[in-house]
């Protein structure tokens, strides 16, 4: 079956025009209101100027990622044949093989197939399910198709800290591979999520990646990571195709600020993650049974290990949206919940954790910062919500070019990675009018997780449908 990211990739690297169009226009609004208020300032004021306030060093950072990966292209597939890199490189593809996943997963593994070969020429793809999955005859077929190997994680494995969940599946295959000596410096490890495929972009920038450590010496980088894309026609709601839009939105600015700057200290993805597996075997996946956000945590150790040898680039995953407003809260509260988790584990030193903190606080305050929120306190008490002090204007200002930024340039992502290609004439139009609901759906689910993690509930792992 052919697949969007089968033909050839567009180019559209980031840009800083909606960031600054956005920036005046707020600019003025703001200075206009402020002349016409006369200086008047209430408590809702002063709520409004600290809450707006608050993610200022989200903005500054994102814009500093920003402002890097605008300088970066995103990598085509070689004009001419190369080489294939002499590393082993094992791709990780934990599923829980149900029914409803199965399609996916399914693609996953052919997009891997059809596109790594070329430019690997030791290649095995691992998928890691449990004892007695759902789907383990169709699993046995598809290992046939290629270098597939099934890895069944038994039913009475235990780690030697108690990780559960996704955790633990990767931990057995850690281990697995430790035992087959494959923990090796020339071996590289891609993780990938199971409905997350590979385009010809991405294996060209995952093979140039590898072949740069391979001449760097030793100022060799052990990880990488690059973005997370959504085509339209592997999501099965337009409506949440638009609202997460933020992902790749996210992973141009913070996380080409963070990663690509050699230091993930806010955390990395599980999917198109590669990892050498000398470096993963110091590390490995065991964080204990708590752990619900395992990437984030594996992001803290190897910070704390290895400073400055991560790197970042713009090539893409094509992964699912969620398929139901159910579950993009459920998304969504898993990862505030699991991110508070981490960020309050007292077994992590706080200097690891202080960045992701920050943004941890900044994400589970959205429901105090929901314009809807404040819009309705306005209408309550009949009172403004201006800033106490025009100082604050360009502050909000960037605060909001920032989040407009995020879903505008996400989208432009989104729909460069579909089938279609260029965005609808109304998609752009319906993004920036749902952009209160997309935050209001946003700021349920990190509330959501919120409560989880007050009301210290038993940790649980959701895993939603992806059937698209």
């Amino acid at each position: 079956m052919t697949t969007p990211h089968d033909a050839r990739p567009r180019r559209t690297p980031p840009g800083l025009a909606c960031f600054l169009v956005t920036f005046a226009a707020y600019t003025w609004l703001a200075a206009l209101l402020w002349q016409q208020a006369d200086g008047h300032s209430g408590p809702l004021n002063w709520y409004a100027s600290l809450i707006w306030s608050l993610p200022v060093l989200v903005s500054v950072l994102g814009l500093r990622g920003i402002l890097r990966a605008t300088g970066q292209q995103r990598p085509d597939a070689p004009s001419s044949p190369q080489a294939p890199v002499p590393e082993l490189l094992i791709v990780v593809v934990p599923t829980v093989a149900r029914q409803d996943t199965l399609v996916a997963l399914q693609r996953v593994v052919r997009s891997l197939l059809r596109h790594l070969p070329p430019s690997f020429g030791h290649l095995r793809v691992d998928v890691v399910v449990e004892e007695g999955c759902e789907c383990r005859r169709e699993l046995d077929r598809l290992a046939a198709s290629g270098p597939v190997r099934i890895v069944t994680v038994p039913s009475g494995y235990r780690t030697a800290a108690g990780s559960r969940f996704k955790a633990r599946a990767n931990h057995y295959a850690h281990e697995l591979r430790v035992l087959e000596g494959e923990a090796r410096d020339d071996v590289w490890i891609l993780h990938m999520d199971d409905d997350t495929g590979v385009g010809a972009d991405t294996v060209a920038a995952l093979a140039g990646f590898i072949r740069e450590q391979g001449a760097a010496g030793c100022a060799a980088r052990h990880l990488a990571q690059g973005v997370l894309s959504f085509p339209r026609e592997l999501s099965a709601n337009r409506l949440l195709w638009l609202a997460d839009a933020v992902r790749p939105g996210c992973d141009l600015s913070l996380f080409s600020a963070t990663t690509g700057s050699g230091t993930p200290r806010i955390g990395l993805h599980g999917e198109l993650l590669l990892v050498r597996a000398s470096v993963e075997s110091e590390i490995g996946w065991d964080f204990g049974p708590s752990a619900i956000v395992e990437d984030a945590q594996f992001a803290l150790e190897f910070t704390a290990r290895y400073p400055g040898r991560t790197g970042w680039f713009p090539a893409r995953s094509y992964g699912v949206s969620p398929a139901t407003v159910g579950d993009f809260l459920r998304q969504r509260e898993r990862w505030s919940w699991g991110l508070l988790t981490l960020v309050s584990n007292p077994a992590v030193p706080f200097r690891r954790r202080t960045l992701l903190l920050a943004l941890v606080g900044v994400w589970v305050t959205a429901p105090l910062q929901s314009p809807v929120f404040v819009g309705a306190l306005a209408l309550l008490l009949g009172a403004g919500s201006g800033p106490v002090s025009p100082i604050l204007i360009p502050v909000w200002s960037l605060n909001i070019a920032y989040c407009v930024w995020l879903y505008w340039q996400g989208l432009k992502v989104n729909s460069d990675a579909s089938r279609e290609g260029e965005r609808a004439w109304w998609e752009p139009v319906v993004l920036v009018l749902m952009l209160p609901l997309f935050s209001l759906w946003e700021a349920t689910g990190a509330a959501r997780g919120l409560a989880r993690f007050l009301r210290r509930e038993e940790r649980t792992f959701s895993v939603i449908a992806k059937s698209a």
